[in-house]
């Protein structure tokens, strides 16, 4: 399991193409992907940061229930590496905050939803006390109900929105609709609830809508989640060393391509190769905006995407790639079993597979062992990574509902949020021991019960700070997360890290045709040139214009990040 671990992956239709993934990552607490900007359904949108967000931010405290083995550092999460001991497990909300109340919440499912009366959700709003009713959708088809619900009079009293949904009149309708949570929680009010409070600031700062704060978050690290994963076992078998620029990996990408043995390098390494030449961040339309000079400059505009797009499309030109990856991206996402034959070496994607392909291969292939490349710099140099946001699932409470829901609310979230290591963290992820899993050898495992009840609903009210832990496979834990802390080490945070904003809906689609584009490029069936003019329309189109808005943000507001 990988609660929390860091995901913003580049691509909202890729990652997303299989249901399968959002729903395991969900069900471990792993926040995905970042919103795609949103519309305020007019000329308008904006954000808060600086001084006045100041004002609103519940005061961090750290909470020190439990110290996890590996500290946070560089933007990582925190990581357990040892056993679980339920007898020594500590206490992090000694008594029910809950007053007894109802409360109805909204949130995305992946699969089948349990029936509401299951020992799960009763030993859950025991704890709390709270009678939480859960209106589970189906997460494939839920930004459409979302709209629907937030177009309506009847909204319940907690909604979830994931960021990847946040299109459209959707943030205004956050605006319009939930309440203000700063009476609550800003400053020293959230002491309260010191589980809460110990969620950091940066993760708060997302959750500021329309000058109010409106969300609770869903931590999640900051460093890139895409991950250059290799077959370990096999490099060191046949000598294979690791590349340390863009014209090492094209080298090592030759040496092992041989397709009539039907072995190639990678699949398509565009997320990585973005990464490798320094091109800002894709995961969500602010972060794609730098301050060079004076100028605000777009990710599409640099010279450093174009030669991304170009050593990519060489990879594939040559026939380093896996043919699969011609057929376009969701190869990516049902890559395991061809990478476990070892059709394949290398391929990118979310942090998370470390753990879920070595879990995958631990029985039936005991030789196995992936493991992930340091993204290096194109030349040979560090690299320069670009932060992703640190919060991508909110949720929001109704406007209409009284004082005493919220606090019930803010209960619920005080449980959800207990660290690793704690009762609340275990009741909220696994379930009641004996009920839903087992402890064997310090490692939990869930039975059928377990599987079917505990999925994809109190951890989507609130989570902890990023926590990596895996108690069956310990040294992937520790792996992710080093990994996290030298990249971080290389990251930097540009001009609108950590802001929730709202582009005008005039322009908020300007941008939706690169990607494919991009896939295009490096298939080969489309050119650099075609990206050029492409970049030159999306000026005259409105980029310009747009650019000029987001510099009169900055002016206002300044950036989030120190």
């Amino acid at each position: 399991m990988t609660p929390n671990s860091a995901s913003a992956a580049p691509s909202r239709r890729s990652f997303l193409a299989s249901s399968a993934v959002a729903a395991a990552a969900v069900a471990g607490g792993l926040p995905l992907l970042a919103a795609c900007g949103g519309s305020d359904g007019g000329s308008g949108g904006g954000t808060t940061s600086g001084k006045d967000a100041k004002k609103l931010l519940p005061s961090y405290a750290a909470n020190n229930v439990v110290t996890p083995d590996i500290p946070a550092r560089n933007g990582s999460a925190v990581g357990f590496t040892g056993p679980l001991d339920l007898a020594g497990l500590k206490t992090s909300v000694p008594k029910k905050l809950g007053a007894g109340g109802k409360v109805t919440i909204m949130s995305p499912f992946w699969g089948s939803p349990p029936k509401q009366d299951n020992a799960y959700y009763r030993g859950m709003n025991d704890l709390i006390g709270v009678d939480v009713v859960w209106q589970n959708q189906d997460g494939n088809t839920y930004e459409q109900k979302l709209g629907a619900v937030l177009a309506s009079s009847s909204v319940p009293d907690v909604v979830v929105i994931p960021g990847w949904n946040m299109g459209g009149k959707i943030p205004s309708a956050i605006t319009g609709k939930f309440a203000d949570l700063g009476p609550y929680l800003s400053g020293d009010k959230v002491k309260k609830y010191p589980n809460l409070a110990a969620i950091p600031t940066d993760a708060w700062q997302r959750c500021i809508f329309g000058g109010k704060l409106r969300g609770l978050p869903m931590p999640a690290s900051y460093v890139t989640n895409i991950v250059p994963f290799y077959r370990k076992d096999i490099f060191d078998r046949e000598g294979y060393r690791l590349p340390r620029s863009a014209d090492e990996f094209m080298a090592l990408a030759k040496d092992i391509t041989n397709a009539r043995a039907k072995r190639w390098a990678c699949l398509d390494m565009k997320w990585t190769a973005f990464n490798v030449f320094g091109v800002l961040s894709g995961s969500e339309k602010p972060l794609g905006w730098e301050l060079v000079d004076g100028k605000l400059i777009y990710r599409v505009e640099t010279q450093e995407y174009l030669e991304a797009l170009e050593w990519t499309r060489k990879l594939f030109a040559a026939g380093y790639v896996h043919p699969d990856a011609e057929l376009g991206k969701s190869a990516q996402t049902d890559s395991g079993p061809k990478f476990a034959a070892g059709e394949f070496l290398i391929y990118n994607d979310d942090i998370s597979q470390w753990y879920s392909r070595t879990a995958e291969q631990a029985a039936q292939n005991p030789d196995f062992k992936i493991s992930g490349m340091d993204v290096f710099g194109h030349d040979g140099g560090a690299p320069t990574l670009w932060a992703t946001q640190p919060a991508n699932i909110f949720a929001f409470v109704s406007k209409k509902a009284p004082e005493s829901v919220v606090r019930d609310v803010l209960a619920v979230a005080d449980v959800t949020a207990a660290p690793y290591g704690t009762k609340e963290y275990m009741l909220t992820n696994y379930g009641v021991e004996g009920t839903h899993y087992t402890v064997e050898n310090g490692v939990p495992v869930k039975n059928d019960k377990g599987n079917n009840e505990v999925i994809n609903a109190y951890v989507m009210v609130a989570s902890p700070a990023a926590t990596v832990a895996h108690p069956d496979f310990p040294d992937v834990a520790r792996a992710q997360v080093e990994w996290q802390q030298r990249m971080g080490a290389v990251t930097k945070k540009s001009s609108f890290y950590g802001m929730q904003i709202a582009e005008p809906s005039r322009w908020t689609n300007l941008s939706n045709d690169f990607e494919q584009l991009e896939d295009d490029i490096v298939r080969g069936h489309k050119k650099i040139s075609d990206m050029q003019q492409a970049v030159s329309d999306w000026r005259s189109k409105g980029g310009d214009r747009l650019r000029d808005w987001y510099k009169k943000l900055l002016d206002d507001n300044g950036p989030a990040a120190g």
